[in-house]
């Protein structure tokens, strides 16, 4: 049985991060974050789950863009939220 691609893929474009310096959100509102993550379909730059406002999740339901990565130096997977699975 071959495993399909989640079609969410078809949403990833080439992006440049709002803020590569943080988390769009938390930088707004001094709060602090554990890790960042970039929409792959924006470039908007959110803090993890792992973080306590957890602001790429939120813009991930909010815009609808599910796909993200990591902005971890080394780590090059992807993520889909609507489908809470690797992409």
């Amino acid at each position: 049985m071959a495993i399909e691609p989640d079609p969410h893929l078809s949403m990833v474009r080439q992006v440049t991060p709002h803020s590569p310096e943080g988390c769009e959100e938390c930088l707004r509102v001094g709060s602090p974050w554990v890790h960042l993550r970039l929409c792959l379909t924006c470039g908007h730059v959110g803090c993890c789950d792992s973080s306590p406002l957890k602001h790429a999740r939120a813009h991930a339901y909010a815009e609808q863009h599910p796909i993200v990565e990591p902005m971890e130096q080394g780590e090059t997977w992807r993520w889909c939220y609507a489908h809470e699975a690797m992409a």
